[in-house]
């Protein structure tokens, strides 16, 4: 892979992960509203968004593809949220957020095997290391239930299904149409959860500051950062992208202090320069061996 699509992969996945992380001060806003129907009108706002880019012209869908990306929108979209929601019911945050930080792992393993190719130790090693930092990040607390940790680790799964299901659909639609479709998949499965858990309250005219929230969601935490991320996942490889899934509890964190949420302290930012160190390892390629000569006698 040559140095151009490297680096600007490596930027594209920063940049989604950034995004995803960002979101924290557009959450507090919204705790609050009813959590189906607010994610059904943030997927519902970037699916249309997405289709506007495209100019209306998203690809036809085969069965197969149809079929993959319900299964993505049930699991990575829907799925991974009500598996965390659950979960922190059962556990602290920071537990919860230490187990769904392994994602990284997974991809590195879990990549490369459904894709039939040898897994890459140093990538692994990579991943284990910014899964460390990420745990420093956000700090693991006392408490975790067995139904904590099972749902926990259902949202690890549903986390990883965000990006292994989508590989093959990157290959053929492209990181955009992806994106849009995904979006827009969600919201019927949303929607139904809605409606059978809050009733005809699912959906609330939301409040002005509900609805910045709402909007930064769809526009910068979904539709911007599902197509960067998508787009890295491209160029890297699905292994070494997932490596930057650890910026996102730092992300988190620096928004959470820039708002006086949080504080930073120094186990915090070791955490951040090993999430840094460890993608900066898995994502170099390894130096290239010299050349061997024949010694003439």
């Amino acid at each position: 892979m040559s140095r151009g699509p490297e680096f600007i992969g490596s930027a594209e996945a920063t940049g989604a992960m950034v995004a995803v992380g960002s979101s924290v001060a557009a959450a507090a806003a919204l705790v609050a509203y009813p959590i189906a129907g607010g994610q059904a009108l943030r997927y519902a706002a970037a699916g249309a968004l997405l289709f506007a880019l495209t100019r209306g012209r998203l690809p036809c869908l085969t069965r197969a593809q149809a079929a993959r990306l319900a299964a993505l929108a049930a699991s990575g979209l829907a799925g991974f949220n009500a598996f965390l929601i659950a979960a922190i019911r059962h556990a602290d945050a920071g537990s919860v957020g230490v187990i769904v930080g392994c994602v990284p792992i997974v991809l590195a393993l879990s990549g490369p095997l459904l894709e039939r190719r040898p897994v890459r130790a140093r990538v692994v090693l990579a991943a284990v290391v910014v899964s460390l930092g990420a745990a420093a990040v956000q700090g693991a607390g006392e408490s975790m239930s067995l139904a904590g940790f099972v749902l926990s680790l259902g949202a690890l799964a549903c986390e990883a299904a965000f990006t292994l299901l989508a590989i093959p659909l990157i290959a053929s639609l492209g990181p955009r149409s992806t994106s849009a479709y995904a979006c827009l998949f969600a919201v019927p499965i949303l929607l139904a959860v809605g409606l059978a858990v809050d009733g005809p309250g699912a959906i609330p005219l939301p409040s002005l500051k509900e609805a910045g929230a709402l909007t930064y969601m769809a526009v910068i935490v979904t539709a911007l950062a599902f197509v960067l991320w998508y787009a890295g996942v491209r160029r890297l490889g699905v292994e070494r992208a997932g490596l930057f899934a650890g910026i996102v509890p730092v992300s988190a964190l620096l928004s959470s202090a820039a708002i006086g949420e949080t504080s930073l302290t120094l186990v915090r930012l070791l955490g951040a320069t090993a999430v840094a160190a460890g993608v900066s390892i898995g994502v170099a390629r390894p130096p290239m061996a010299p050349a061997c000569s024949r010694l003439r006698p």
